[in-house]
């Protein structure tokens, strides 16, 4: 992902630059939610898994033996081709209402940095994402709800900031023509540090941020989802709103270890995949 001030997209006329509201004091995550419907130690298991591998930028050994076991564990997972042999894992639970479709994603690749074992930034998004394609169960909700883990969302080493959205978000480009018609996408990314608070990304849509937000309060999540507006950031859910998909981004971009080494086990926290996790999930039981 990459954080682009004073610039425009031309998306709904939304900039990206400087939101109202300032800036967000950095919080731990609440020790003791009013619900226990997430597993957020088995999402931490997962994700010092990953960390075990190693790096694992796009393309690599370490990537595709992730990929492949997140299809052996994601409900109904299956490959999705992306250019440059890389490929996303695409996971849908059946609701309901067979009409209604949302979307919920993380990437799985790490940035293509010696060393960078990305415990945040790859890693806890992933985890969250994968327990919760695990939690919900067919049927249960309105909607049917397809998890999908983007590969190649860090662009190449070296390539420019500009050429950013050309060179990176590879994955969700191929995804969102797909899934065009879903009613909502929902990016996870950046969602595990130990200071954790996440506002509202610029560019993200305000109802589903509500929506979303209304849901973590109920849980007992409220505080890490506070109401500001922050700069928006070019990552995987901008593929969705340019066809037209609702979208938000929950990202924590004010983390201190992004693409540093620092970024590794010392960097999450359970509590955070916790209080992200059963904020979702009230989310999706919602709609």
């Amino acid at each position: 992902m990459l954080l682009v001030v004073g610039a425009t997209t031309g998306l709904r006329g939304s900039p990206l630059g400087v939101g109202a509201g300032g800036g967000t004091s950095p919080q731990a995550a609440p020790r003791a939610l009013r619900v226990d419907r997430f597993d957020a130690a088995r999402a931490f298991a997962f994700l010092r898994w990953q960390v075990a591998l190693g790096p694992r930028p796009a393309g690599s050994p370490a990537s595709r033996r992730l990929a492949a076991r997140l299809r052996a564990r994601a409900p109904n997972a299956r490959y999705q081709a992306v250019p440059g042999g890389l490929r996303n894992v695409i996971a849908t639970v059946p609701g309901r209402n067979p009409r209604r479709l949302v979307v919920v994603g993380a990437h799985y690749d790490t940035k293509d940095i010696p060393g960078f074992v990305g415990a945040n930034d790859g890693a806890s998004a992933t985890a969250v994402v994968l327990e919760l394609a695990r939690t919900v169960r067919p049927r249960r909700l309105r909607p049917t709800v397809v998890f999908i883990f983007f590969d190649g969302e860090e662009s190449p080493a070296g390539t420019p900031g500009g050429q950013f959205e050309t060179a990176g978000l590879r994955g969700s480009r191929v995804a969102a023509p797909r899934f065009r018609r879903a009613e909502a996408m929902v990016l996870l990314d950046l969602v595990g540090d130990r200071d954790l608070a996440i506002p509202r990304e610029e560019l993200s849509s305000p109802a589903v941020w509500a929506r979303i937000r209304r849901a973590a309060r109920r849980v007992g999540a409220g505080p890490v989802f506070p109401p500001r507006t922050r700069p928006g950031v070019l990552d995987d859910h901008v593929p969705f709103l340019r066809q037209g998909v609702p979208s938000v981004n929950l990202i924590d971009f004010e983390f201190p270890c992004w693409h540093r080494p620092c970024d590794d086990l010392s960097a999450v926290s359970r509590r955070s995949l916790d209080a992200v996790g059963e904020a979702v999930l009230e989310y999706l039981r919602s709609l």
